[in-house]
């Protein structure tokens, strides 16, 4: 049972692997095609017209026969374009029914034909391991190589012929550098195939951490300006009793329990803020290097002209436009409508220079419309680093306030952003606040 038990177990695993049926074709080219398959079947043609008439004029087979095993020989070729395991069993049918044959023939002192293995024989069973090993596993391969030995030392070794030019040792060679070839070459197209999936899920990580990031920016925004308004109703509530002669007891109890539970909900989003921030540190930074004030109050429309003043001051031509009767707009809206402008008009800086920009606001009833415009850049953009946190922060923005955006090129080969932001959006304190699906491009 020792020695039982693994002998079983081998022969089960050679069964399973070589005793089958199973189709292994060919990956499909990307260029031509059929050009690997066509090659085969010429090289197959070939095998089988010289192998036939060695076997005839040399080995001094039958013409019928010497034609069918040299059309076996030939057939486990192309059948290895599908069913490489099944082509190897028919390749060492033919090759050991061939050598039979002509060892039958043999004569002391005759003519010494290459045996086991014709030339042809050898060609085509190159074809057929090589096929093999392209497609199937590499212990597969090195089965039917050692088999394929084995087959060979017993043929020549063991049963020997009386007149013949030997051929087994060379073929065990060429075949174990075939195998080893065909190995590699599979191996190198898995590790291609695995790169290209790593780096599919590299980029789509990539994305992914760009989203959160943009969700956390707006997120950090969004607390100061709710923390502003938490401020204010705390000094309401305080003064408020002081506005009133005699107060009664219970508007000071509700007044102080309001200004309580302000200051209680001011103390947890500005612990929440601090969180935020020091997890992105270079947020808090200026591009000279200075710490930025973490407690800035955050930008609106009032600043949209200083805004366009440091664009200029860049290099960029820019006129602003202002239509529409304004009025008080929710901070939320006034800050992503300034976000919006801002990065805009630093998509044009890095991805249009020489072209000239163009800002419009419309100040519609029912909310802020925002346009953002260039023309034609001038000359090529340089090499851009951005990770495509343009039109993703834009959308991320508009989404949250149940807005709208298109970005499209332009036919004079310019580019547009527009915004319609409404000025009745959802409450930001929202959990909920997915993106809208766009296909416009993310690089800009």
């Amino acid at each position: 049972m020792i020695t039982g038990g693994p002998v079983k177990r081998a022969l089960r695993v050679l069964h399973d692997d070589l005793w089958t049926w199973r189709a292994d074709p060919l990956p499909p080219s990307v260029w031509l095609r059929w050009f690997p398959h066509g090659i085969v079947c010429l090289a197959a043609l070939g095998v089988l017209l010289g192998g036939a008439a060695q076997l005839n004029d040399n080995g001094r087979v039958e013409p019928g026969f010497a034609f069918l095993i040299a059309l076996a020989q030939a057939g486990a070729m192309v059948l290895a374009l599908w069913r490489p395991v099944s082509a190897w069993w028919l390749s060492m049918a033919a090759m050991l029914v061939g050598a039979i044959a002509v060892r039958a023939e043999m004569v002391a002192g005759g003519y010494k034909f290459t045996w086991p293995w014709t030339a042809a024989g050898i060609i085509g069973h190159l074809f057929v391991l090589l096929l093999l090993a392209l497609r199937v596993r590499t212990r597969v391969s090195a089965e039917a190589l050692a088999l394929t030995a084995l087959a060979t030392y017993v043929v020549q070794g063991l049963v020997g012929g009386l007149n013949y030019q030997p051929t087994g040792e060379l073929a065990v060679i060429l075949f174990a550098v075939v195998v080893v070839l065909g190995t590699a070459l599979r191996g190198l197209r898995e590790a291609r195939m695995e790169l290209a999936q790593q780096t599919s899920l590299t980029a789509e990580e990539r994305a992914r951490r760009t989203l959160l990031e943009e969700r956390g920016r707006i997120a950090r925004e969004l607390h100061d300006v709710v923390a502003h308004h938490m401020s204010v109703i705390s000094i309401q509530a305080q003064v408020a009793p002081l506005l009133v002669e005699n107060p009664p007891d219970e508007l000071k109890e509700n007044l102080a329990g309001i200004r309580q539970n302000a200051l209680e909900a001011l103390t947890e989003l500005r612990r929440v803020l601090g969180v935020l921030r020091s997890e992105h540190p270079d947020a808090l930074e200026t591009p000279d290097g200075a710490d930025a004030a973490p407690h800035a109050p955050q930008p609106t429309l009032d600043r949209l002209d200083t805004l366009v003043e440091n664009i200029r001051a860049a290099g960029l031509t820019v006129t602003a436009e202002t239509s529409g009767t304004r009025r008080p707009l929710p901070p939320g809206v006034e800050l992503s409508a300034y976000r919006i402008v801002q990065e805009a008009l630093s998509n044009i800086l890095r991805h249009a220079p020489g072209a000239t920009a163009r800002v419009h606001l419309t100040h519609l009833p029912i909310g802020l419309r925002v346009d953002v415009s260039n023309t034609r850049p001038q000359r090529a953009p340089a090499p851009s680093q951005g990770a495509g946190h343009g039109l993703l922060g834009m959308r991320e923005r508009v989404a949250m306030l149940d807005g709208t955006l298109t970005a499209r090129s332009l036919p004079d080969g310019g580019y547009q952003v527009a915004a319609f932001l409404p000025a009745d959006g959802p409450d930001l304190l929202a959990p909920d606040h997915s993106a809208h699906d766009s296909t416009e491009d993310d690089t800009r």
